[in-house]
C-alpha cells in the first residue's frame, strides 16, 4: 500500500470514527500533495509524499515559537496534535547520534575538511537523511564537525 493509499484509508476511518482533528490534518496533507502533483504534472511517489508531509510538519514546528511568544497555548496544543498525526506517516526520525555518524561518513566520502567544503558534503549527505532528520540539526552537525 502506498502512502497516498494509506492516507485515503485513514481519511475514511477518521470520517467513520468522527475524529475531527485527524480528518482535518489528513485533508490538509492530501490537499498539499494534490497541489504538488498539479504543479509537477505527475502523481507523486512515496518519497515525494514524504517530502510534502515533512514540509507540513516543519511548518507547524516553526509556528510553535511564534504562538508561544503570543501566549496562544490553545493553538500550540492543536499544532502539537497535528504534528503527532503527521509523524505517523513519516519514517522514524534519526537521533542526533545517528545523524552525527551519517555526517561523519559523508564528510569522509566527500573529502571535506573545512567549512568551505560544505557544498561538497551536502549533496552526499542529504539523500541519506532526507525526510528522516531535521535540516537545521543536520546543518548544525555538519558545521560543528567541519570546524573541528
Amino acid at each position: 500500500m502506498t502512502l497516498k493509499e494509506r492516507l485515503q484509508e485513514d481519511l475514511k476511518t477518521a470520517m467513520k470514527s468522527k475524529d475531527q482533528m485527524k480528518l482535518s490534518v489528513i485533508r490538509l496533507a492530501k490537499a498539499a500533495i494534490t497541489n504538488l502533483e498539479i504543479a509537477k504534472g505527475h502523481d507523486l511517489n512515496d518519497g515525494e509524499v514524504i517530502e510534502v508531509l515533512a514540509r507540513e510538519t516543519k511548518q507547524r514546528n516553526d509556528a510553535i515559537p511564534e504562538y508561544e511568544k503570543a501566549g496562544r497555548t490553545d493553538i500550540i496544543e492543536n499544532l502539537r496534535k497535528e504534528i503527532k498525526i503527521l509523524q505517523e506517516y513519516l519514517p522514524t526520525q534519526l537521533t542526533e547520534d545517528e545523524v552525527r555518524e551519517i555526517v561523519r561518513a559523508a564528510i569522509a566520502e566527500s573529502g571535506a575538511s573545512t567549512k568551505k567544503d560544505l557544498g561538497k558534503v551536502m549533496p552526499v549527505l542529504m539523500p541519506k537523511v532526507k525526510g528522516r532528520a531535521d535540516g537545521k540539526l543536520v546543518n548544525r552537525i555538519v558545521n560543528s564537525l567541519l570546524s573541528e
